[in-house]
């Protein structure tokens, strides 16, 4: 297991394998695991870094408030750590948000970006936007992690082929720190980056699951609003795409990095700094 300290926080991360860096940015209330289906298949031909964002998986969690600034922080010093120049970086859901922000901040420090079942923003805009937001907050708060763990198993995984697929979220939601998980909650309601939107020129895929949280007509409006983007909708999905339709996803992200590979220069990383 590998570490590094950033603004007073020990963040673990996992390195395997060779050539062009591949960052995996999990989702809220997950980790480094979201990625089992992608990390063995993308190392055969990737460096693939993978990161647990603060206040969850093995990384500290300082009893603090959270922004998704400050994780899009945290995932560029880890590029400055493993002396990177650019990276392919992959979100899914507020890993997304991060890779959203770190691409409007810091956008040299991508060479593409991949964003699966995610936005630029989680601003209420009606009077039902904040009716599910307030009573996701509420719930977040006054239910048992367990309780989430079980709702959210048959929300993402609801056919019975995947049972193993519920019981992983069922075992592994319950272990988040309750605190650090409601401060990462907290850092995504009201957050929003959409204005700056144009900043961001590298290479940019967008995948959606056709039965995601947010419709795919969302996801189709803020894709039109980028220079250099394009929307890919996978059937049968929700919002755990690389889980539920792992085959599918690996195949659409090895096209879209073989494609960056071919029109892009590729920059020359340094050499690693010793962990």
């Amino acid at each position: 297991m590998s570490y590094f300290e950033h603004a007073g926080c020990q963040l673990h991360y996992e390195d395997r394998g060779q050539g062009e860096p591949v960052l995996l940015v999990h989702g809220l209330g997950s980790s480094i695991q979201d990625w089992e289906y992608q990390i063995p298949h993308l190392q055969r031909h990737y460096r693939v870094v993978a990161i647990d964002l603060r206040g969850h998986g093995r990384s500290g969690k300082p009893r603090e408030r959270y922004s998704i600034s400050q994780f899009a922080a945290d995932v560029a010093a880890l590029i400055e750590h493993l002396g990177l120049q650019q990276v392919h970086l992959v979100g899914i859901s507020m890993g997304g948000m991060v890779g959203f922000q770190l691409g409007v901040d810091q956008p040299q420090l991508l060479r593409s970006l991949t964003i699966v079942n995610s936005g630029p923003e989680v601003k209420a805009k009606s009077a039902a936007d904040w009716w599910m937001l307030a009573k996701r907050w509420t719930l977040s708060r006054v239910l048992s992690l367990n309780s989430i763990a079980k709702g959210l198993a048959r929300l993402l995984f609801p056919h019975p082929e995947q049972a193993e697929l519920r019981a992983k979220v069922e075992q592994r939601w319950p272990q988040n720190d309750k605190r650090a998980y409601l401060a990462s909650l907290d850092a995504i309601i009201g957050w929003g980056v959409r204005e700056r939107l144009h900043s961001i020129t590298c290479p940019t895929l967008v995948i959606s699951g056709d039965r995601d949280y947010t419709p795919v007509s969302l996801k189709e409006a803020y894709v039109a609003e980028m220079r250099n983007a394009r929307l890919l909708v996978i059937e049968r999905s929700r919002h755990a795409t690389p889980m539920d339709q792992p085959q599918r996803f690996n195949a659409a992200l090895d096209e879209f990095l073989a494609q960056v590979r071919q029109t892009q220069p590729q920059p020359e990383n340094k050499d690693p700094q010793p962990c």
